[in-house]
């Protein structure tokens, strides 16, 4: 069994964008990340911190705008608004989750198309769904990149996508099913009859559920590749910190019985961040170079 680890593609990905944003930077443009943080949830303030430092590596410039949790809709608004008029930031992220009382519609759509470098606005995801992507959503990218660099082809094979979210499984399902990718894909979700008859006839089983340790060994197929989105933090006393972290898939129970499977963390993680970082210096092209898009 092959682990399939997005730390060291991750970097040589960054080692490649490097390039990207010199040729930014020789040409007078220096392309800028701007992250809104809202409250102090420490997960967010760590996936933050990897974003910048990623940011960072390739040559990107970034800034921070943290706003406390009581923040309300119209200042969060605001806010967007004001990083969208400034035309020195060419890329915008609002990290996620955002406080129950902030409507996150509203601010996803506030987000200016061009600078939406987390691929949410209604805009990107038609073009996406129409086969005419502006931005690749960060995971679903980071996703098929991580197979492409492992030389695993998803062409003509049957890829079952557990989860129907529109940060990953939704947005996955259209990717992997577009000319070029050409896989046969099944979109599954916690409601789904059979789910687990389904699951086990994935060659590729994508586990994007949100649940801990949900997928066990009875919903994979012998030789199935595995690549586990979930991200969860389970208390465990026999641990120094009191927790581990875990994705959706039981990983002891399915290694047995799997060809390559994504460790978590260090799986995809590292390639959403990568994407992310590809969105910014694409969003920097289109908006110093429109004849770029």
């Amino acid at each position: 069994m092959k682990f399939l680890s997005g730390k060291e593609l991750a970097r040589e990905l960054e080692s490649e964008l490097q390039r990207q944003a010199a040729s930014l930077a020789s040409g007078g443009h220096l392309p800028t990340l701007a992250v809104i943080r809202v409250g102090d949830d420490p997960g967010s303030e760590i996936y933050v911190r990897t974003k910048l430092k990623s940011a960072q590596r390739v040559g990107i410039t970034s800034l921070e705008r943290h706003l406390p949790v009581t923040v309300s809709q119209q200042e969060l608004e605001e806010t967007v608004e004001a990083f969208n008029a400034d035309p020195a930031i060419h890329g915008i992220l609002c990290q996620l989750p955002l406080p129950a009382k902030i409507q996150l519609e509203r601010i996803v759509e506030r987000i200016d198309p061009l600078k939406d470098v987390d691929c949410f606005h209604p805009e990107n995801v038609g073009l996406l769904a129409m086969g005419r992507p502006r931005f690749l959503p960060c995971t679903p990218a980071g996703i098929l990149e991580l197979l492409r660099r492992n030389e695993i082809s998803v062409a003509g094979r049957h890829v079952v996508v557990l989860g129907r979210s529109n940060i990953v499984g939704r947005p996955l399902s259209i990717l992997l099913s577009q000319k070029g990718v050409d896989a046969t894909v099944t979109l599954c979700h916690s409601r789904t009859a059979r789910l687990a008859e389904i699951a086990r006839e994935a060659d590729i089983l994508v586990a994007a559920i949100g649940r801990p340790e949900w997928v066990g060994a009875d919903m994979v197929k012998e030789g199935a590749v595995v690549v586990d989105v979930g991200v969860h933090r389970v208390e465990d006393s026999s641990k120094e910190r009191g927790y581990r972290i875990c994705g959706d898939v039981n990983q002891a129970e399915v290694a047995g019985r799997v060809s390559a499977m994504t460790p978590v963390p260090g799986g995809v993680g590292p390639m959403t961040v990568a994407m992310l970082v590809s969105n910014t210096l694409k969003a920097a092209f289109l908006q110093t170079q429109p004849r770029y898009e």
